[in-house]
């Protein structure tokens, strides 16, 4: 793969969303604002899903309509988890991207989303058709992307698999997760390169989960894999519930930024903004 553009995803709803005590609207929104003056490609900003199931994200639409994108680079994505989220949110022309988590473990699909992996695909279908004809791009998460928990079947050609399908529904952006943190280096420096050589034509992005010490040695073996396309989150905020170590969660975006500026890529990003903005995640997030 050859090296191009670094494409940064913020995601403070990964990072927001399992919090208890719901975050005040404006707090969110003011965080918001700071991240998309900052330059990242994209900002994982919210969901279009049931309140019952996260409650944190019921205040979506109208944490929308307090963000300012009249002067950032910056695109908005946001998550949807079956074809009524994503009607909700492909009728606001401010969201370019609609994020589906597709899990290649059955029982983690039925968990994340009470539904079947064969159920899912034809939603993911679905949703790609409605995207078609709201002017979004449909990104679709390869959950357990590197393994999973629950004894279900995993394999590299089972993430090869399902790859190949959903390119052949017109997915040009494949984001393979690492959901609760297992994600060896090597798995990366196999796993990462033999999709981009056998599916050249599709973005492939990394969505990383490590804990504190682990984080660098699998950035480190995405970067020379050729990953450009990473997630992450200000201070490594979230991550997912599901993980069997606490101290897993996302990377954390300061120290991605250091790795990246490292290897003497420019990343165009507003440095003075991003560290306002990470001070105020102390607020955000009440530590």
């Amino acid at each position: 793969m050859t090296d191009t553009q670094i494409k940064l995803t913020e995601c403070p709803r990964d990072a927001m969303q399992g919090i208890v005590h719901f975050i005040p609207t404006e707090l969110k929104a003011a965080y918001l604002n700071l991240l998309l003056q900052v330059g990242f490609d994209t900002i994982d900003f919210g969901s279009f899903v049931s309140p019952k199931a996260i409650p944190q994200m019921q205040d979506t639409a109208e944490v929308l309509k307090r963000l300012d994108i009249t002067s950032t680079k910056s695109k908005l994505l946001a998550i949807i988890a079956n074809y009524r989220g994503a009607e909700d949110a492909a009728q606001y022309e401010e969201i370019s991207y609609l994020g589906y988590p597709f899990s290649i473990s059955e029982t983690f699909q039925l968990r994340n989303a009470n539904t079947t992996i064969s159920h899912a695909f034809n939603t993911v279908k679905q949703i790609k058709q409605l995207c078609g004809t709201k002017n979004k791009e449909l990104v679709v998460y390869l959950s357990m992307g590197f393994g999973n928990p629950y004894g279900d079947e995993w394999n590299v050609e089972i993430v090869q698999q399902w790859s190949e399908r959903l390119i052949n529904e017109g997915i040009n952006i494949i984001a393979l997760s690492d959901t609760v943190g297992v994600a060896t280096p090597k798995q990366i420096s196999d796993i990462y390169p033999a999709l981009c050589n056998i599916f050249p034509g599709t973005d492939f992005g990394l969505h990383l989960h490590a804990t504190p010490d682990k984080w660098q040695d699998k950035i480190a073996a995405a970067y020379k894999a050729g990953c450009r396309r990473f997630d992450s989150a200000l201070k490594g905020y979230g991550g997912c519930p599901m993980a069997s170590d606490e101290l897993t969660g996302n990377i954390a975006t300061e120290n991605l930024i250091g790795y990246l500026e490292f290897q003497n890529e420019h990343l165009g990003l507003n440095m003075d903004k991003f560290r306002k903005a990470l001070e105020y995640s102390g607020r955000v997030f009440n530590v």
